[in-house]
Parts: structure tokens; C-alpha cells; sequence
């Protein structure tokens, strides 16, 4: 029987992408291997490549693995009206489990790999310039808040070495705090961190009026997600950001496993273990949907379907059971704040038990 080559490009260019150099290796529709060759990681040096009118004829279809380089690769070959493919790197272990791994025979395995079925590859949708500046906005200020609990963590465990423990106290107002706890001896190694943490403490706010900003100046959907109390303008906004494209998901249910909190399956006949989430897709996203289930879990979380909810899973006992229950309702924020994004329905915190409650009625009726 004959291969359909309808669907296949005249040809296919894997792109292997290095800090310096790119390794180009080009396929032709037959699965011909007709050239290599290696140009350097620059704007100008890649479009002077795929505008060559000789290589423009050809029906190309690039194929890269998404990396740093791979946003503005990516649009910058879209601007010349060539189709990209940026694959999934989850979806890659015939190059990264090879014996004989190296960049040129890499970008070949890209061109073989994305001649025939480029779904194979799990392709991914690059966010817009301006989305992936604002998701820039928010990276910052998260590196922040990460070296800053580090650094509270450091001091707070040195002196614990030292038979002191410091007292409770908020993070912001940590700073302030600690100084008179300090036995003397600690004091010239640790009063220079305590004044790092301070001025991060005031670039984190700067950073947070910021965020807020943006989120309703720039990103009106915001608002209708911050309706579930527990969830701000920075869990919000990051949401808004690496989603980007509400629709690109059928369901609403996708967005759970599009953000990792799906749990893996490994099921073979009658078995079918309960495994850990699959932690793929943005870990920074992920984190603060965890932080806001926190929220909707303790003890100033407001009453709500998703509250009840999850305490029930919690109530169950068992080992961990409290952290499952977190990540469980972590997930069912991610479906319910898609389900606001797309449908710009008003959110109600017991909407189900309303209509059971209605139901009820009507039964007694």
C-alpha cells in the first residue's frame, strides 16, 4: 500500500538549538536525510536562513524542542510564513535516551520525528511577547519570595544551634522582629541577612502593587476569578498568564491536568495503583493554586461546595490524607476558575448545596 505523503512537507528541518550555535538537519518527504548545517543563535542569522527564497520553496515544516530560545525561534520562523512545530520535550526520549547522543544527530531525530505525525510530539502553543513579559513580572517577584524564605530559614536554623529559638512572627514583619532575640555572638554574621531581608521584603511589595495593577488594568478576566475568596490578584493573574488561551482546552476539567495536578495512571489489567500528580506544566502555577487550597481548607476559609469538600476528603484519615486533600482541591480550583474564565458565570460558594437543598424541597413537595 502507498504512504499517503499528502500531509507531509516537501521539508522537514529539525532544529537542535544551542546558546551559540543551531544544528539544522533537513528532510526531505521521502525521509531523505539532504543536508546539515550549523548557523549561529542570533535573530538576523536565522532569518536570513528561512527567508532564502530557495529554502521557502521547499514547503517547510520546522520542528524545535521548547527551551529558552524556543519563544522568539518560534515566532520570529511564524513571521516568515513557515509552519513550527515547538515539541514537548516529555516526548523526546528516543534523543535523550540515545547511546550516541549529539546535536547533529539530535536535530536529525527532530526532522524524523516531525515529518509524519508531528502530534506524536505533543506540540506546544507559545504564549504572546506581551503575556510572556507580564508571566516575567511575576517570576521575579516569586525568585524573591523564594530567597527570602531561605534566608529566613538559614537564620532562624543558626540560631536554633545556638539554643535559641526565635519567636513566631509574620514574614514581612520578620526583619523587625529578630534583632533584639540574637544572642551577641550572632549578630555580625546574621544582622547583614536580616537587612537583605528587609530590602526584599520592600521590593516584594513593590512588586506585589504591581502585579495588582496589571491584573485590572490589563487583565480584566481577573476579577470574575478572584470572586473565590482565597484566590488574588497574583494566583489570578498568574492563571490569566500561563493559560492564555482559555479555549484551547475542551473541558474545563483539562486544566487540572494541564497545570500537573492530575494524578498518573500506570493501569495493566486489573491493576490500577493510585499514583502521585503528574507535576507537568508551570510549577510556579502550580504552587499557588496549592497555597490558595491552603487557604480554602483553614481556618478563614469561607464556607463553599469546594470547602466541604475537601474537608470531607480530609476527615477520611489515613496516611497524608490532609495533603491529598490540598492537592485534590487545588485541582478543582483550576477546573472552577476555567469554568468562570469561559462562561463569565457568577461565582456561588454553595451553588451545590442550594441545589440539593432545592431538590429537597421539591421532593417533600
Amino acid at each position: 500500500m502507498e504512504k499517503n505523503t499528502s500531509a507531509i512537507p516537501g521539508w522537514t528541518v529539525g532544529l537542535d538549538v544551542g546558546d551559540k550555535y543551531c544544528h539544522l538537519a533537513l528532510v526531505n518527504r521521502s525521509g531523505s536525510l539532504v543536508g546539515k548545517s550549523r548557523i549561529p543563535t542570533n535573530a538576523s542569522a536565522l532569518r536570513k536562513f528561512f527567508s532564502n527564497a530557495s529554502v521557502k520553496q521547499k514547503q517547510l515544516r520546522v520542528v524545535l524542542e521548547a527551551g529558552p530560545h524556543s519563544h522568539w525561534i518560534s515566532r520570529l520562523v511564524e513571521e516568515e510564513r513557515i509552519e513550527v512545530i515547538v515539541a514537548n520535550p516529555r516526548r523526546l526520549k528516543l534523543i535523550y535516551d540515545s547511546d550516541s547522543k549529539c546535536d547533529e544527530s539530535d536535530a536529525e531525530a527532530l526532522a524524523r520525528l516531525g515529518r509524519l505525525d508531528p502530534s506524536l510530539l505533543k506540540p506546544i502553543k507559545h504564549r504572546s511577547q506581551r503575556s510572556q513579559s507580564d508571566l516575567a513580572l511575576i517570576r521575579s517577584r516569586d525568585v524573591l519570595v523564594r530567597s527570602r524564605t531561605k534566608l529566613i530559614n538559614h537564620v532562624r536554623g543558626v540560631t536554633k544551634s545556638f539554643g535559641v529559638r526565635l519567636k513566631k512572627c509574620s514574614t514581612k514583619s520578620f526583619h523587625n522582629q529578630v534583632p533584639e532575640q540574637l544572642p551577641e555572638i550572632l549578630k555580625p554574621s546574621l544582622t547583614p541577612l536580616l537587612e537583605m531581608i528587609k530590602e526584599l521584603s520592600k521590593k516584594i511589595s513593590h512588586f506585589d502593587h504591581l502585579v495588582e495593577q496589571k491584573a485590572v488594568t490589563g487583565y480584566p478576566a481577573t476579577e470574575r476569578l478572584r470572586q473565590v475568596k482565597g484566590v488574588g490578584a497574583l494566583t489570578a493573574l498568574a492563571y490569566v498568564l500561563v493559560v492564555d488561551d482559555p479555549h484551547r482546552f475542551r473541558k474545563s476539567r483539562l486544566a487540572g491536568s494541564y497545570i500537573g495536578l492530575r494524578p498518573r495512571r500506570d493501569q495493566s489489567g486489573g491493576r490500577d495503583p493510585e499514583l502521585r500528580i503528574t507535576k507537568v506544566g508551570d510549577t510556579m502555577l502550580r504552587r499557588f493554586l496549592v497555597g490558595s487550597a491552603h487557604y480554602i481548607l483553614g481556618p478563614f476559609g469561607e464556607d463553599s461546595d469546594l470547602r466541604r469538600w475537601g474537608l470531607k476528603l480530609a476527615a477520611r484519615g489515613g496516611k497524608n490524607a490532609k495533603k491529598k486533600a490540598v492537592v485534590a482541591v487545588a485541582r478543582k480550583l483550576a477546573v472552577l476558575l476555567h469554568h468562570l474564565w469561559v462562561s463569565s458565570e457568577d461565582y456561588e460558594p454553595l451553588r451545590n448545596q442550594h441545589y440539593i437543598e432545592r431538590r429537597e424541597q421539591l421532593a417533600a413537595s
